[in-house]
């Protein structure tokens, strides 16, 4: 995912303030030990530091077995799988989905891309048909691939690159076209592989432009009324398509992250808005001034669907019905879509807050619980969050026929929450409401009512006091235990004193260090990432537990303040982003989106088998004025955490979904060649990379245009995958 803005100025503190993380903090952990080992904690007594000894875990089914040969770190443009594996491209940015589409041409001339893939994939799930095309959860032949598209890359998709503002409105079609959801059905052939039906009645394209409906506490909002929806009630699009869940009825929630990005606004629309407007914008990272991503409102025609990227004041109306100052507004939710009907109302859940979100994750569902969604928000310094459904978990609901009525039950009425870690790895959910009287008497914003609560989740955590934290990306939770795991990828904005040491540091965002690239430069800040780790008693829990799983780094980093997880040359990794666990197998899945160490290797994906939270112990990292505790989890064994696979050059390696059987795996391959210059500029020798053209799929072939794609990988020997 691109490099989000940091906006948060709240002063709300990571953890606590720096002078109450100095050396006294030995003490007061050292005292804490003996709560915890009384219940108030996770952790086994074991010390406040630790000894640095693997301590041996076990995988989620408890046997704990990897059975592949680890994959070498690698730069070459090539999709590398261990020995006895086979990969192989199933659909790429441009290929055609229904009936008098044209083949994908290599020169950049493919126009109608609302009815061909779209670029960027990104997150994706696995939805089941049985032979007679009736939804089945358990079907392993035949089946739907819902793939979200999160950006384009304009230098592949126009014959010589895009052109300079004012756009040409012939190019700015194609690239709202080119972003969305692509729903496609595959079925396998004879050879037993899955290839993609062109004209199946089940493909659909959802697009910047497909009509949408708002849910939840926002519909009819004041705040969502615009020009082309007077009554607040539809948008046009959704955008910036990140993450993505499967609910536990059958459909799909994708995640809109950097949205923001996508309205320009006038460098004197602050004299237009009231102070509050002004700062609400600005903390969603529009001050005024600022361009649209790629400048889409600049067709000089000025067309409607060109108008609404302009989230300016323009019209003379009090509420905003007759221009799209509020059309930013309909973006930032999780937004659910049946990919079993094709003809369904796609709709946005805006109970589940307005932030950049990446994925979801459910907690597991028992009858009678209300069910909880885990989220994060996409920038430096922002949050993490739950919503809990006021409506308990019905088993029934899981095969009901009009399951978009299922989401609005589940995902309409609820509370959202935003998460608070202590030191001592316990953690507390923050209410986002009205009635919490810290975002009721929030001096910066006065929220209207709950449904602004909602539509400005990040300044309703800021007032509760939510910990900030680096980069929250996706979610997953451990289907055995219910542990919930959330990647935070990196944060390249904090400081490094040469007096004072980390600035900013805390114990859940506990480090920061100076990191030299092999090709050049120094980074610094958390250049590697992390991945936390939570447990709860219960979904509605306000209350939770925490330690950190894993440490990004380099297997020759400083182990005691930068490899804290002792990571080997066959597990090294920097920038987690995705993280799921299978559901045909035990393994979680770590996949990248890095650059810090692509001087050693290509964004990769690594197999996993965590044990449980507090299977570690506590370890300090001295920051010379600065000490930190943080609470970590074992360090993993050869048989806990290996590479899979490392992807081309210039991509990160995104969404992932398995067959119910495990033995297929699917993984997307995001912008190859993402370095390359503007198409014609240096021809196509310049391109950074040729895949998937170079392993033969599409034209081409080794000069070919670098093209994102859905990769599916099969055991040579038909077994399961990893195993």
């Amino acid at each position: 995912m691109n490099q989000p803005e940091d906006s948060n100025d709240s002063g709300n503190p990571t953890i606590g303030s720096v002078v109450q993380a100095r050396l006294q903090r030995r003490q007061f952990l050292k005292a804490s030990v003996g709560a915890v080992a009384a219940g108030l904690g996770p952790f086994p007594l074991a010390g406040c530091v630790d000894d640095g000894a693997h301590r041996p875990r076990s995988g989620p089914s408890g046997d704990s077995a990897l059975g592949f040969e680890a994959v070498p770190k690698s730069i070459a443009d090539a999709f590398v799988v261990p020995p006895g594996y086979t990969a192989r491209v199933l659909i790429a940015v441009g290929d055609p989905l229904f009936d008098g589409v044209a083949a994908y041409r290599d020169d950049g001339d493919n126009p109608d891309y609302a009815r061909r893939c779209g670029d960027w994939h990104d997150g994706m799930e696995y939805f089941g048909l049985s032979a007679n095309g009736r939804p089945d959860p358990s079907a392993t032949d035949r089946a739907l691939l819902a793939i979200n598209h999160e950006w384009v890359s304009p230098a592949f998709l126009h014959a010589s690159g895009p052109s300079a503002p004012p756009r040409p409105a012939s190019e700015v079609d194609i690239e709202t076209a080119a972003m969305g959801v692509t729903v496609v059905e595959m079925a396998k052939d004879s050879q037993g592989h899955f290839r993609y039906l062109e004209a199946s009645p089940f493909n659909r394209r959802i697009t910047t432009l497909t009509e949408i409906e708002i849910s939840g506490p926002l519909r009819g909002h004041p705040k969502l009324k615009t020009r082309y929806s007077p009554t607040g009630t539809h948008t046009r699009g959704t955008i910036n398509n990140c993450g993505t869940s499967r609910t536990p009825w059958g459909t799909l929630l994708t995640g809109e992250e950097n949205w923001a990005a996508f309205f320009a606004r006038d460098a004197a629309d602050a004299d237009r808005r009231s102070e509050a407007e002004n700062y609400a914008l600005a903390r969603y990272g529009r001050p005024p001034g600022t361009p649209q991503a790629y400048q889409w409102n600049t067709v000089p025609d000025g067309a409607d669907p060109y108008q609404r990227w302009n989230t300016s004041v323009t019209g003379a109306s009090q509420d905003g019905h007759d221009d799209y100052r509020h059309e930013i507004h309909g973006q930032g939710y999780m937004t659910e879509i049946d990919p079993y009907d094709p003809d369904s109302v796609i709709q946005k859940r805006t109970a589940l807050g307005r932030f950049a979100h990446e994925a979801a994750a459910f907690s597991r569902p028992q009858a009678g619980e209300p069910l909880a969604v885990y989220m994060g928000d996409d920038s430096r310094g922002e949050y993490i969050y739950k919503f809990v459904s006021d409506a308990p978990w019905d088993p029934a609901d899981a095969v009901v026929e009009n399951r978009m009525a299922v989401g609005a039950k589940y995902l309409d009425a609820g509370k959202l929450y935003a998460a608070r870690f202590h030191e001592d790895g316990t953690g507390e959910w923050l209410l986002l409401s009205k009635a919490n009287p810290a975002v009721t008497d929030y001096d910066r914003y006065p929220f209207a009512d709950d449904g602004d609560v909602l539509l400005h989740a990040r300044l309703a955590a800021d007032a509760a006091g939510a910990t900030r934290m680096d980069r929250p990306e996706w979610s997953t939770v451990n289907p055995d235990n219910g542990d919930v795991y959330i990647t935070l990828t990196n944060n390249s904005g904090r400081q490094i004193d040469d007096e004072d040491g980390a600035i900013g540091v805390d114990a859940a965002n506990p480090r920061a260090y100076k990191d030299r690239r092999q090709d050049s430069g120094t980074q610094s800040g958390n250049v590697n990432g992390h991945i936390a780790r939570l447990a709860e008693d219960n979904p509605s829990s306000t209350r939770f537990r925490w330690d950190i799983y894993l440490f990004g780094a380099e297997s020759d980093a400083d182990a005691s303040l930068i490899n804290l997880s002792g990571l080997t040359a066959d597990q090294d990794f920097s920038g987690p982003d995705c993280i799921r666990f299978g559901s045909g197998t035990d393994i979680c899945w770590i996949l990248t989106d890095d650059n810090a160490m692509t001087d050693q290797s290509n964004a990769m994906m690594l197999a996993a088998t965590p044990g449980q939270l507090g299977d570690g112990s506590f370890v300090e990292l001295d920051h010379g004025e600065t000490k930190i505790v943080t609470p970590v989890g074992a360090q993993p064994g050869p048989s806990e955490l290996k590479r899979f696979m490392v992807g081309p050059v210039d991509q990160e390696i995104t969404g992932l979904a398995e067959t119910p059987d495990g033995r297929v795996l699917f993984v997307n391959v995001q912008h190859p060649g993402a370095g390359s210059p503007i198409a014609g500029a240096a021809g196509a020798e310049g391109y950074t990379s040729h895949w998937p053209g170079n392993m033969g799929y599409g034209p081409g072939g080794d000069l070919a245009r670098p093209r994102s794609a859905t990769v599916m990988i099969t055991k040579d020997d038909g077994g399961k995958i990893g195993s």
